[in-house]
């Protein structure tokens, strides 16, 4: 990324922002706090052939490239914002959260 993209980043972000502004500088978001967002978690991923693809049936085994007991990725809307372990709660798998990516890092992913 140029300087020059980096400069047009981040006056889309400001004006992206501008909107939200309140007395003082803070932003206020209470107009997106009820927005929905997909979250999802990942275990590991792999790349196979089609032809193992296709051969895949009840009781086949996918090798995945994480070790067990590494944390899960923790992704909202796309965007790494965490890393956790399962848990179970009340017979539903749930997620503790053991590392969250700052909102810095996340603004600097973005661009």
């Amino acid at each position: 990324m140029t300087a020059n993209d980096a400069a047009v980043a981040d006056r889309i972000e400001s004006d992206a922002l501008s909107g939200f502004a309140v007395e003082g500088g803070d932003v206020n978001l209470d107009m997106i706090l009820d927005v929905p967002v997909t979250v999802a978690m990942e275990v590991g991923r792999t790349r196979i052939s089609i032809r193992n693809l296709l051969q895949l049936n009840q009781g086949s085994v996918v090798e995945l490239d994480r070790a067990a007991g590494e944390p899960l990725d923790v992704f909202v809307n796309g965007t790494l914002v965490a890393h956790g372990e399962v848990v179970v709660i009340n017979e539903k798998f749930g997620i503790r959260l053991t590392d969250v990516v700052s909102p810095a890092e996340r603004v600097r992913k973005l661009r």
